[in-house]
């Protein structure tokens, strides 16, 4: 039997998705995210652990490419393909990172994509679907196709797919979904059954952030950043 929903979805304080990606070779992942796929550098920050965050605007996500500098072994991913569009093609184009990973540009309102399209391999369609409707509060617009905010996720089943146990190794490892109040959005998550990686934590004046896993491994930051609440973090 299904965990019961105890309440409502999370209120949304960002309408796009952002992606997290980990790669070895900073060069080469700044020549493609700026020259291959085109988008603008917004910021950086060191997040700890060997690691500097290198920030991209996708049309309002932030793609957060983390370079390493320890190395990393490979380790399986559910994410599949990230879909962003782009002013640069007038039909979909397939390029692939420093790390291998599949980005697909695409024009504008190509398969009803606005932003950004993250597709995600799944063991059970049907708790996927759980997890981003009655979890996150996404809509679904067609078949496994998830509409949160603006963003899409996109679902393919893959019955002998390979759960994730960790987050630090090379290609696309998370998302995050920015709401308004994490320290409500995280337990009732848990709450409905799905594992709380990591309860919510403040990083300063800046963000509180959490992690949930979703059915099948697959890492959300649940994030509350002062920047799109307009309200000072928690101490």
């Amino acid at each position: 039997m299904e965990p019961a929903v105890t309440s409502t979805a999370p209120e949304l304080a960002k309408r796009q998705l952002d992606i997290g990606t980990m790669i070895h070779d900073w060069e080469a992942g700044q020549s493609f995210w700026a020259d291959t796929v085109g988008l603008s550098y917004t910021k950086f920050e060191k997040i700890g652990g060997g690691v500097r965050q290198h920030r991209f605007d996708g049309n309002g996500s932030v793609i957060k490419v983390n370079h390493s500098r320890q190395p990393m072994d490979p380790h399986p991913t559910i994410h599949r393909r990230l879909r962003i569009v782009s002013d640069r093609v007038t039909e979909p184009r397939l390029v692939h990172d420093p790390e291998g990973v599949e980005v697909e540009l695409v024009p504008a309102g190509h398969d009803d994509i606005i932003d950004v399209e993250i597709v995600n391999a799944t063991a059970n369609l049907g708790e996927a679907r759980r997890f981003w409707v009655n979890g996150i509060g996404g809509t679904e617009i067609g078949p496994g196709r998830f509409r949160v905010g603006d963003s899409i996720v996109g679902c393919v089943e893959e019955l002998d797919l390979t759960r994730p146990t960790n987050r630090r190794a090379p290609g696309f490892r998370y998302l995050t979904v920015q709401v308004q109040h994490v320290d409500e959005a995280w337990p009732r998550l848990v709450e409905m059954g799905f594992v709380g990686e990591t309860p919510p934590v403040s990083l300063g004046e800046t963000a509180r952030v959490s992690f949930v896993r979703d059915p099948d491994g697959g890492y959300l930051e649940v994030s509350e950043r002062a920047e799109f609440t307009g309200r000072p973090i928690p101490r």
